[in-house]
């Protein structure tokens, strides 16, 4: 059994549901202490943060994870227990499998065996770990790097271990993530019979055209790192369940994603907009989960790159898709910010998995990107 797979087995063991650690964080320390790395707990709310680092001189590398998983779902319909790890057909099942504790493990592995045979590194390492990332990460990586801002303790380049890859390990990198703003509408009429329409104002048929309307906006056509800006609708709820009444009040939750085309306050003002030229009576309250960003610099893309083509024989595809990551809280820094980790195509699913031989392969990847970087 190679280190990596012992490691992730042992994360998996921990019903970690954000967010609970439940002890992953030690093992770590327990791991990484005895070869330099300095434990700090940065802990806030009922959330835990680790920040390990080694030396004290720049340039700084830093892993990021995080330790917390999301709820198993049905556990029956599982074919075997979540947080027990199971190897099935050269795969290894459980919740945290690809999400992203084997990435953590990776991770973990990689710095024992660089820092093994290279002591004598140029700069520092460190690896930042939450158990707030698949929360509202109001207390997770967001806090960590106030304080270390606050202490000027600065980030050159930063690999966080969330899932990337689509079809193979190292097919694809994250070079940068979208914006994320969501608003929460509430649409306003008047309640009363349906059988007398002169007399009520139907929030939903008023919102109807605007909502075709945003709907069908083009808000940008991307650029050459992102794809165009989305508008979703998650949530619709308005009536009081009777087939006869017109309801008083319409809520609405929807979501923009959003390139470096746009920003918030571009955004919010074509938003409202479009509900004042409907003439409609609203309440709109806004929330950004991240700014859009990418990494441009040649350096970290560039280590890692060369990283997956020797270890992997081919470089990845740089990408910026997908949901939003922690890597939000360090771009904003200054910091280089690259994802690559496992693949994401069991991710939050039953029976979530990874490939075994793909474990061994993600640490050498990780390690090669710090000889790169550091030597």
């Amino acid at each position: 059994m190679t280190d990596t797979l012992q490691l992730t087995q042992a994360l998996i063991r921990r019903r970690s549901l954000t967010p609970d650690d439940a002890g992953c964080m030690e093992i770590v320390v327990e791991r990484l202490e005895p070869l330099g790395f300095k434990a700090e707990w940065l802990n806030f709310g009922d959330t835990k943060n680790l920040w390990l680092r080694r030396g004290t001189a720049n340039p700084l590398f830093v892993f990021l994870g995080h330790t917390d998983v999301v709820p198993s779902g049905p556990e029956d319909k599982w074919t075997s227990p979540p947080f027990e790890p199971a190897i099935r057909a050269g795969k290894l099942y459980g919740r945290g499998a690809a999400d992203m504790k084997s990435g953590v493990a990776a991770m973990v592995v990689a710095a024992e065996r660089f820092v093994a045979q290279h002591p004598d590194h140029r700069g520092s390492i460190a690896l930042l770990l939450t158990s707030d990332e698949e929360g509202d990460a109001s207390d997770g990586v967001v806090k960590v790097v106030e304080v270390l801002q606050g202490r000027q303790e600065s980030i050159d380049w930063c690999l966080v271990g969330e899932p990337s890859s689509f079809d193979r390990l190292g097919d694809v990198i994250r070079v940068g993530r979208r914006g994320s703003l969501s608003g929460r509408l509430k649409v306003f009429g008047v309640q009363g019979h349906v059988a007398y329409p002169e007399r009520v104002r139907n929030p939903i048929l008023k919102f109807a055209p605007a909502l075709d309307e945003l709907a069908k906006e083009v808000w940008d056509e991307g650029n050459e790192f992102f794809p165009p800006t989305s508008f979703q609708v998650s949530n619709i709820h308005a009536g009081t369940g009777a087939e006869n009444v017109a309801p008083g009040e319409l809520a609405v939750l929807f979501n923009l994603r959003y390139s470096t085309e746009l920003n918030e306050g571009i955004i919010k003002h074509r938003v409202g907009a479009i509900l004042d030229k409907h003439g409609l009576d609203y309440e709109l309250n806004w929330h950004s989960s991240g700014k859009p960003f990418l990494t441009q610099g040649q350096a970290l893309v560039g280590a890692v790159q060369s990283a997956l083509t020797e270890v992997l024989g081919a470089p990845a595809r740089p990408d910026t898709g997908g949901g939003t990551s922690d890597g939000r809280f360090i771009a904003p820094t200054g910091a280089e910010v690259v994802e690559l980790g496992p693949l994401n195509e069991s991710i939050h699913k039953i029976d979530e998995h990874v490939p075994v031989e793909d474990l061994e392969k993600l640490a050498a990847v990780y390690q090669k990107v710090m000889q790169g970087l550091l030597l």
